[in-house]
């Protein structure tokens, strides 16, 4: 049994996102929850057995699975009929496994020193800036139209969310634009945006 808790609107949105181009919505079960928001609002779910509240939280036949980029790996390797990510043995293995880690370990921190206009030479020297990471996606997006090439896969899936949630944050840079398009045109991005509006304005109805 594969159990997801979501807080509608959040990190953990780009999991049901997964599911959907997986087409595995039978196979897990969505538990939405309240999360503390950026806004204040919110706060932590006791119904959220995440430790530190937070979501996503995926738990596979009681073992937890938590953070974003491992959450989408154990997917796509759980699934991977839905080839929405490289499997062990393939070429573009390695390369999708540094995306993802790529997005946790530089972009989110990068992109939240930002916001919070922070700028400390230890914080540049660890994680760089957002210069180094627009010069990062725009060398592999000038030379083909997805982070692994012609398709699709659960590493644009990750590395398109910020900028859909920030558009403010977006690179001005051609084919980063032309990439976010690209991945939004998806059917999934429409489908996640009403799965998601759905389940928040029943959450402010109860």
């Amino acid at each position: 049994m594969l159990t997801l808790y979501h807080a509608p609107q959040s990190r953990s949105s780009r999991i049901i996102r997964l599911i959907d181009e997986l087409g595995v919505w039978s196979e897990v079960d969505i538990r939405c929850v309240e999360v503390a928001r950026q806004d204040g609002g919110g706060g932590r779910d006791p119904a959220n057995p995440h430790p530190e509240g937070k979501v996503p939280l995926l738990v596979h036949d009681g073992v937890e699975i938590w953070e974003s980029n491992a959450i989408l790996l154990y997917l796509t390797d759980l699934f991977p009929q839905g080839e929405m990510g490289p499997v062990a043995g393939d070429p573009q293995r390695g390369r999708y496994l540094s995306w993802l880690a790529w997005y946790g370990n530089v972009v989110e921190p990068v992109l939240v020193c930002q916001v919070a206009q922070l700028s400390h030479p230890v914080l540049e020297v660890t994680f760089r800036g957002m210069p180094e990471v627009t010069s990062r996606l725009a060398g592999t997006l000038e030379q083909t139209p997805f982070l692994l090439g012609e398709r699709f896969s659960a590493a644009d899936l990750l590395l398109v969310s910020p900028f859909t949630w920030m558009p403010e944050a977006t690179p001005d840079h051609p084919a980063i634009r032309d990439w976010i398009a690209r991945c939004e045109a998806r059917p999934s991005a429409r489908r996640l945006m009403d799965y998601d509006a759905q389940r928040r304005e029943r959450a402010e109805r109860l």
